[in-house]
């Protein structure tokens, strides 16, 4: 699976998934990444955090 290039935050998607009563998860299909926690919350902003640094790394790795 290639790697996508682009540096819109918009073209990445962010699911979440409740597991239990204090258990999530959230996947982002484009980089295939899951991070788990247990808060919505939690996880949907760290899986935002990961999809933001990856387009900074993409962005530095393009100079």
């Amino acid at each position: 699976m290639n790697k996508p290039t682009s540096t819109d935050p918009n073209d990445y998607e962010v699911l979440i998934r409740r597991r239990d009563e204090a258990d999530y998860a959230s996947y982002c299909p484009q980089l295939a990444h899951m991070i788990k926690g247990q808060a919505h919350e939690e996880v949907e902003e760290a899986m935002k955090a990961y999809v933001l640094a990856y387009i900074e790394s993409i962005k530095h790795a393009a100079v």
